[in-house]
């Protein structure tokens, strides 16, 4: 009797010995690791996260506007073709462009442009000259002077940002002013002209095509 009581108190003491150990192991250094190991992919992906960029932040030099699916997509008259040439040049590459550049030979500031540095042009589109009776554009045309002071009226002497855009006023080479605003992918020019596609960077300068030709006061 003496040695089954002797026996059963053996037992209970390994047993409060060995339980003790045993949770310990469950909850061990190797439990640990697996526990940090399934959360590390949640952790990762915050980490992800908060690098990621704003989906509605426009990246420097990013081409912005409804025209500007209508330049074409490979050669020089693209957005990368473009940014090699002066912005005469880079003008005479786009179809959109080509009264401009024509208006632009005939007044003799072809080089004048191409030469510049750090300039920004507000160009128009065809489609911006045709609102122009063809009688008035003829005159405007054929008087080079004229013609001279309504192209330079579109160039500013530095570079300017689209944020620049939003409550601007800057004088152009023609010693006019020229006002912008407007905001994100949206902007005017004297109130009437709307920037169809913008923020498109030449080698010398950032040109801003506009839908209606600007006149000086």
């Amino acid at each position: 009797m003496n040695r089954l009581r002797i026996r059963r108190a053996a037992t209970a003491l390994a047993a409060a010995v060995v339980l003790p150990l045993a949770l310990a192991a469950c909850s061990g250094p190797d439990s640990g690791k697996d526990t940090n190991a399934a959360s590390t992919p949640a952790s990762d992906e915050a980490a992800q996260a908060d690098k990621a960029p704003a989906t509605d932040a426009m990246a420097p030099g990013t081409p912005f506007g409804p025209a500007c699916a209508g330049v074409p997509k490979e050669g020089a008259g693209s957005f990368d073709g473009m940014a090699k040439d002066p912005v005469a040049t880079a003008a005479s590459n786009n179809p959109a462009l080509s009264t401009l550049v024509a208006a632009v030979k005939r007044a003799g500031l072809v080089d004048t442009l191409n030469k510049a540095e750090g300039i920004t042009v507000f160009a128009p589109t065809n489609d911006a000259f045709a609102k122009i009776p063809k009688g008035d554009l003829d005159k405007v045309l054929a008087d080079k002077k004229t013609l001279t002071d309504i192209l330079t009226y579109h160039v500013v002497g530095r570079n300017l940002t689209p944020e620049q855009l939003q409550n601007g006023s800057f004088e152009t080479l023609q010693k006019g002013i020229v006002t912008t605003s407007g905001s994100g992918r949206a902007y005017k020019v004297n109130d009437t002209a709307k920037v169809v596609c913008g923020n498109v960077s030449t080698s010398n300068a950032t040109v801003y095509i506009v839908d209606t030709v600007l006149m000086p006061g």
